[in-house]
């Protein structure tokens, strides 16, 4: 009876053949692969998301004249903008960059501050915006979600 190789049997080959393909960057190396993908700082992109939400709060009251769709648009982008404000500045501080154990978890703790923040502001929508619009809310918000590409796409290229 032939034996036949089971998945673990593959797997450990299949790592030992990528262990064996793995090369350690040079010091020269990995400054040339920074040069090539820079990083984008978080808050170019809170600012990105702050434009992109004045823009569409001013449309939706431009468009129609009705000056609660504008504050309800507004109310969407900044339901974004400020629970990002808080999560970039809690892993930009000194305690989320000692060690990459606490890096991982002040990423996950700011991202939970980040997401109660967001539906605590939702939840509020209604008694601070006088005739809130459910839908102009909503556009703002996916709107200044969305904004994170424009920083991408126009984030200064290092020579």
């Amino acid at each position: 009876m032939k034996k036949m190789p089971s998945d673990f049997d593959r797997e450990d080959e299949e790592q030992k053949e990528r262990d064996a393909n793995f090369k350690r960057l040079t010091a020269e190396e990995a400054r040339q692969l920074r040069e090539r993908s820079p990083q984008i700082s978080p808050w170019r992109v809170i600012a990105g998301q702050i434009i992109a939400g004045l823009l569409v709060a001013l449309v939706a009251w431009g468009l129609t004249g009705k000056q609660n769709l504008g504050w309800s648009a507004g109310y969407g982008a900044l339901s974004v903008v400020v629970p990002a404000a808080v999560f970039a500045r809690g892993l930009t501080g000194r305690l989320a960059t000692l060690n990459p154990s606490t890096a991982v978890l002040a990423f996950f703790v700011w991202e939970m501050v980040k997401m109660a923040l967001t539906v605590a502001m939702l939840f509020a929508a209604p008694r601070l915006i006088t005739a809130l619009s459910w839908p102009a809310m909503l556009v703002g918000l996916v709107v200044a979600m969305q904004a994170y590409w424009v920083a991408v796409v126009f984030a200064p290229k290092r020579k």
